[in-house]
């Protein structure tokens, strides 16, 4: 009990510095290519906090079980909106950029949509899955050629750390988010199962919310250090590489049989709470207080949904 009880406070403290390393060393990458902040969190930072999913996906494609990658990408993305970006929002409200609203909200909407229609067929084919990761690889490359420079930030005033020790800091951050939140599901994990509870509940609730914790923490704290565009772009980002880049590639390596009637209310959930950020944004270009507050209520609401009646 104590050893796992250690586990979870190195997790902590590995997710809480490793998200602050991680947004300062994304930031410097982002002035010194003079590239929006929001472009960093759509790519580097948005697929970088998505690696525990990537892993778990092709993990259990390997092994024959690439249905799992279904739950695992719904599952998060639920979770990346409501409670990650919801979470973000209760610290700082967080602004928008128009070039967002106008791609990247309608193109995440989008490929939430044909993901959906894709899987309610029967199965996602190897050339679907193929298809959606060249899709990601345009949408990276529009991104990074269209996507207008912002460097207008609470922290311009600070000198940005050398391109080198940028990508060593983010790659180390990376480093102990993943492994903090191992550390910290491992250690949560065990602990429930010593109180009683199921693995049923614990897959639900502490291995869910677990792979998604390096994007929580990485949105955090780049909304307490300014980084608003940074904060949306990583959970937009992390969305569109789940379904895109996480499916597509084990879709790739096994095709993907859905045969869970059961998904269908997390389908629904996952593309309505995309429609309603899209719709929350649209308004003020502001993700406010209330509003995060309300993402995170449907978030608890999902939750005990979901342990109740499955």
């Amino acid at each position: 009990m104590w050893l796992d009880i250690l586990y979870v406070l190195i997790g902590f403290v590995l997710l809480i510095k490793g998200g602050d390393f991680l947004v300062d060393g994304a930031v410097s990458i982002a002035k010194r290519a003079k590239i929006s902040p929001m472009v960093i969190g759509l790519t580097i930072v948005g697929f970088g906090t998505s690696s525990p999913e990537l892993l778990v996906s092709i993990q259990a494609a390997l092994s024959g079980s690439s249905g799992i990658a279904l739950g695992n990408v719904v599952g998060s993305n639920i979770a990346n909106i409501a409670l990650i970006l919801g979470t973000a929002a209760i610290v700082k409200e967080c602004v928008v950029q128009k070039m967002t609203l106008k791609v990247d909200m309608p193109f995440m909407f989008l490929v939430s949509g044909l993901f959906v229609g894709i899987a309610m067929s029967g199965t996602i084919s190897r050339i679907a899955g193929i298809i959606g990761f060249l899709l990601l690889c345009a949408f990276i490359i529009w991104e990074i050629k269209h996507y207008p420079a912002q460097t207008t930030t609470e922290e311009d005033e600070k000198e940005p750390m050398p391109i080198w020790k940028a990508l060593i800091v983010v790659v180390l951050s990376f480093g102990a988010l993943v492994y903090g939140s191992d550390k910290l599901v491992e250690g949560a994990s065990n602990i429930a199962k010593s109180l009683g509870v199921t693995d049923r509940v614990i897959g639900l609730t502490i291995v869910a919310v677990g792979t998604s914790l390096p994007e929580l923490f990485a949105s955090v704290a780049a909304a307490k250090k300014g980084q608003t565009d940074m904060a949306i772009g990583n959970v937009v980002g992390s969305a569109i590489f789940n379904i895109l880049s996480v499916v597509g590639i084990s879709a790739a390596i096994c095709p993907i049989e859905n045969s869970n009637v059961g998904f269908l209310t997390d389908y629904i959930c996952m593309v309505a709470l995309s429609g309603l950020l899209w719709f929350f944004l649209s308004t003020k270009q502001t993700l406010e207080r209330w509003e995060g507050i309300t993402f995170v209520t449907i978030y608890a609401g999902y939750i005990a949904f979901t342990v109740i009646f499955s």
